[in-house]
């Protein structure tokens, strides 16, 4: 049964994708700066910024003037302590993440993304917030229904459908996994069958962004690649 559908984009526009060109102190404020940013347009725009972990080179969420951001806050053009600024660089709470789920790196400060994206471009659809999140009521009866692939069987009889499910290729190694690590079964008959897959030569970093949408839609806080890839396989 659907309990509800949100919509992360309710409310939200002119919110775009924007690169930081420069930031320097502002010459009138200790933790201020003053940052020019492209945002797709001819010249790149003032915004004066208040993150302490703004940088150039940086690309980022920008909510131009008049944007509506979280809350139903309108973004204006004004002066920040006598310096132009034309829009407002955002932190993840401000577009309407809870704060349960933003990235610790981000918490007290602004998101960054971690690959490249066009200036101008849709920030809302690159966070993933053009989304419907569906919110299932779960019976006892219906443990299959737990995960995404159980409610894919479920949708796909109800419309007399077959849920496809991409498979990628796994590339095995030469070396069995006992050169790594062993295990014993103690009792076959309460685990009749254990697996174990090795993989190596992994280096823990910020997961990509595909991968923190689909744990931040899930109401999933992303933590690096290793956690956040056992996490996904249990949605």
């Amino acid at each position: 049964e659907v309990d509800g559908v949100k919509h992360p984009d309710a409310g939200l526009k002119k919110i775009v994708v924007g690169k930081v060109v420069s930031a320097t102190p502002h010459p009138n404020s200790d933790h201020l700066h003053l940052c020019q940013v492209d945002v797709g347009e001819e010249t790149p725009r003032q915004i004066v910024c208040g993150a302490p972990n703004v940088a150039a080179g940086q690309t980022v969420i920008v909510a131009l003037p008049g944007a509506r951001i979280a809350d139903n806050v309108k973004i204006k053009k004004g002066k920040m302590r006598g310096e132009e600024s034309l829009g407002m660089i955002c932190a993840l709470q401000e577009i309407g993440f809870s704060e349960n789920v933003v990235p610790k790196p981000y918490l007290n400060g602004i998101y960054v993304f971690n690959e490249p994206l066009e200036p101008g471009s849709d920030a809302l659809a690159a966070l993933g917030m053009h989304d419907a999140v569906l919110d299932f009521e779960i019976t006892p009866n219906r443990a299959d229904a737990l995960g995404m692939r159980g409610v894919a069987w479920e949708v796909g009889a109800t419309y007399a459908e077959k849920p496809h499910f991409e498979e990628k290729p796994l590339t095995e190694g030469d070396r069995p996994v006992g050169d790594f690590l062993s295990a014993e079964v103690k009792d076959a008959k309460d685990a009749p069958s254990y697996q174990l897959r090795v993989i190596d030569h992994v280096k823990v970093q910020e997961s990509p962004l595909w991968l923190q949408k689909r744990l931040w839609l899930a109401g999933i806080r992303p933590i690096n690649n290793i956690v956040d890839v056992t996490n996904l396989i249990m949605l």
